[in-house]
């Protein structure tokens, strides 16, 4: 997942304590300087006195490690090489959200967050030592290619990544605008690998799409980056406008969306739940727990709302969705989300890189931990017949946290859904076009949002009209090739 500063929704490391013998024998300057200086972790041990013999023996083997590997390794390391791999698996292990980063990798992490750079459009993750979609961002290489979440990436040019960080592996998918990369895919149910050759661009991350169906608004919200909430408000004036200045309905579009910045979940979700609690986050730390609650504004004056997730949907996107439901303020259709309750915070570590480490679960304001479970969501809707939604979840990772602290109730079902919920297929029928991202008419997902808030708007259910463009807002236009009624 993207990362950011500051609170995160997509790594501690043993400082050089001077204190004491025992670790003047391993601990050299430049290793020192290495590890970096760490007076309050040295103000911890010291007090802790049945910690600080434990922590020296400790450190202790460690130097006495890394002094073997040094000496007899094979080939010539150097401390700093050795150090740094020592800070990956020791911060990569924690959780799949926590890293370290150099000061090489955190520099080409704020080229990437700046939202333009060359590439392919794939958001990716590590996983057991093999490089896995996360998700392919709208309108880029990957998306027009047909590279789908869950994908594992096996071989650039067809050279393997085996072995290769995920650094190293996004650096191979990196190029020049305008030059060609063969990816080879491994797709679950598909019983030879794929190959994919893109085209290279220059990703520009457009972080809001919208389109008009009669006067019923609909809002994708790509990623929460900085500018989420206020792409949100243009968007939604721009559907306002073309609709006369009254809209009767509004579908929001956070699938395949895989989070972002803490405080632009929180925003958006305050652009629609007028009050009560939106979020809070619990840590380690009692500084580190809190709440946010709605600052009593709705952007839409209390207008239907229907919000549609999938596996794809995670972190912000989560938060967003949970606090809608929660507060029964929007009918949340799709398939079960993601799962990542986390938050990462972005720790910047002065001329040695960055630390981005997991401080907290979030909770949503029912006081539900959707850690390794996901957002369910109210109305099921697959996106294709034999789709079984998408099987990568945070669940599925290594080293996961545990789901704890949260509300253990079992949620109730809702009672305040339209009588048109219980006609809603769970699969569209078997004659439904192939889903074509630039055709809204084979999206069926979008077609039963759009039933169900006509609904919810009191509308008659009559054929929906199809923009014919979800990229850009657009006025009704001919009807849908194909609604299911």
């Amino acid at each position: 997942m993207k990362l950011r500063t500051g609170l995160l929704l997509g790594t501690a490391f043993f400082g050089g304590i001077a204190a004491g013998p025992a670790l003047d024998r391993f601990a050299a300057p430049a290793l020192l300087q290495a590890l970096g200086a760490s007076s309050a972790f040295a103000r911890e041990v010291a007090q802790d006195s049945g910690n600080h013999g434990e922590t020296l023996r400790l450190l202790t083997l460690f130097g006495t490690v890394l002094d073997i590997v040094r000496s007899e390794y094979v080939e010539p390391k150097s401390d700093k090489d050795l150090i740094t791999n020592a800070l990956d698996g020791l911060v990569g292990n924690l959780d799949p959200h926590s890293s370290y980063m150099t000061e090489k990798q955190y520099k080409d992490m704020q080229v990437q967050i700046s939202g333009k750079f060359g590439g392919l459009g794939i958001q990716v993750q590590e996983q057991d030592n093999h490089i896995r979609v996360v998700s392919p961002m709208d309108d880029t290489p990957a998306s027009r290619a047909g590279i789908k979440p869950g994908d594992f990436i096996t071989e650039v040019d067809g050279k393997s990544l085996e072995g290769m960080t995920l650094d190293e592996a996004v650096a191979k998918m990196r190029g020049a605008p305008d030059t060609k990369v063969t990816l080879t895919i491994v797709r679950a149910k598909e019983a030879k690998p794929l190959k994919f050759t893109l085209t290279r661009e220059i990703i520009h991350i457009k972080v809001a799409t919208s389109a008009l169906y009669g006067k019923i608004g609909y809002i994708r919200l790509n990623e929460f980056d900085d500018d989420a909430e206020s792409a949100l408000h243009a968007a939604y004036d721009t559907l306002k406008k073309q609709a006369g200045g009254k809209l009767d309905g509004l579908v929001l579009d956070l699938r395949f969306n895989p989070g972002g910045k803490l405080d632009q979940a929180i925003a958006v979700s305050d652009d629609f739940i007028p009050e009560g609690e939106i979020v809070s986050i619990r840590g380690r730390h009692a500084d580190n727990n809190h709440r946010w609650d709605a600052k009593g504004t709705d952007i839409t004056n209390h207008l239907p709302i229907v919000v549609i997730i999938n596996g794809g949907s995670a972190s912000a996107s989560e938060i967003v969705a949970g606090a809608l439901q929660d507060h029964r303020r929007a009918v949340i259709l799709g398939e079960q989300s993601f799962g990542k309750g986390s938050v990462q915070s972005l720790i910047p570590v002065p001329g040695n890189g960055a630390v981005r480490l997991t401080t907290a679960r979030y909770y949503t304001p029912s006081g539900r931990s959707i850690q390794g479970l996901g957002i369910m969501p109210d109305i099921t809707v697959r996106e294709s017949k034999d789709d079984e939604g998408i099987g990568y979840r945070e669940s599925d990772l290594k080293h996961i946290l545990t789901n704890i602290g949260g509300n253990r109730t079992k949620r109730e079902k809702r009672t305040d859904l339209p009588a048109i919920a219980s006609t809603i297929p769970e699969a569209p029928p078997a004659n439904w076009p192939k889903f074509d991202i630039k055709n809204p008419s084979t999206d069926f997902q979008l077609q039963e949002a759009l039933r169900v808030v006509r609904a919810m708007a009191g509308l008659p259910p009559g054929d929906l009209p199809n923009s014919g463009d979800g990229d850009k807002t657009a006025s009704s236009s001919p009807p849908a090739a194909h609604v299911h009624h």
